[in-house]
């Protein structure tokens, strides 16, 4: 299987990887089949648990990989790498003030240009800004594999399919995390179910331009391996960590730092292990 794998063309990897990252967000939307409410601390573990699988994948399949590819082709490795990933975090961020959304908060905060769309649109909009570094993230990594030679190739795929793994695991809950809210505002299973998948449909488009793009430019690689931890750190510490801090109780806060260090552990795992 890992044969027929890495005999197919970068894009197909990266398309087949995002598939599979979409697909786990489908599967945690499909709670929402079982489960109408979801308590407050359970929601604080499941956002702090993205958190850390998104920190731990930023350094160890992003900014380490982009480091040691920016000294191999000569350049100022810290300046390329601070570049990239400022540049990440400005994406994000005009992204962020550009797209109507909403955010999960208690108070269901707008942001973006005014709209009249509907606010569960708002709401998917917010996890699909999310999902589009994530998606970008897996591309780019299976696109850096054309530029490995001999045994550091299948080690290049195996890290690449470990954040795919990465990824697709803490895909789950966010998938839940859109599904289930939207069930208590009222809409049907069914309804609320295809809103959540449909959150992480953007991640194939840009897994596969990202791997398209860096395969077309080598130059462009370490800049967007960095740019892409950026843009993820950007999510991290905007959106999900703000929102898992919001709790029932003075004890409330302490599920949301489990989770982040669980999250960060599993992912730093799966790369250490398999990259």
């Amino acid at each position: 299987m890992l044969d027929w794998f890495m005999s197919q063309q970068t894009w197909i990897q990266a398309l087949l990887a995002t598939t599979f990252t979409w697909g786990v967000t489908a599967l945690g939307a499909g709670l929402v089949f079982f489960f109408k409410t979801i308590d407050r601390n359970v929601f604080n573990l499941m956002l702090g648990f993205a958190a850390g699988v998104m920190i731990a994948a930023s350094f160890w399949s992003l900014l380490a990989p982009a480091i040691e590819m920016a000294k191999n082709q000569g350049s100022t490795a810290w300046l390329v790498v601070s570049v990239g990933f400022a540049l990440g975090g400005v994406f994000l961020y005009l992204a962020d003030k550009t797209i109507p959304h909403m955010h999960f908060g208690p108070n269901h905060e707008k942001e973006g240009i005014p709209t009249r769309l509907k606010r569960t649109i708002l709401l998917v909009f917010a996890i699909t800004l999310h999902n589009i570094p994530e998606g970008l993230a897996v591309g780019v990594a299976f696109g850096a594999i054309n530029f490995y030679t001999g045994g550091n190739i299948l080690a290049a795929t195996l890290g690449a399919i470990g954040l795919a793994l990465g990824i697709g695991i803490q895909n789950f809950p966010e998938g839940a995390a859109v599904a289930i809210p939207l069930r208590q505002e009222g809409m049907s299973r069914t309804k609320a179910f295809m809103y959540g998948q449909a959150s992480g449909l953007v991640e194939p488009i840009a897994g596969v331009f990202g791997a398209i793009l860096v395969t077309r430019i080598q130059t462009l690689l370490p800049y967007a391996l960095a740019f892409a931890a950026g843009a993820m750190i950007y999510v991290v510490v905007e959106e999900l960590i703000p929102e898992a801090q919001q709790k029932q109780s003075t004890k409330g806060a302490h599920y949301a730092v489990l989770g982040v260090m669980v999250g960060f552990i599993i992912m730093m795992i799966l790369d250490v292990a398999l990259g």
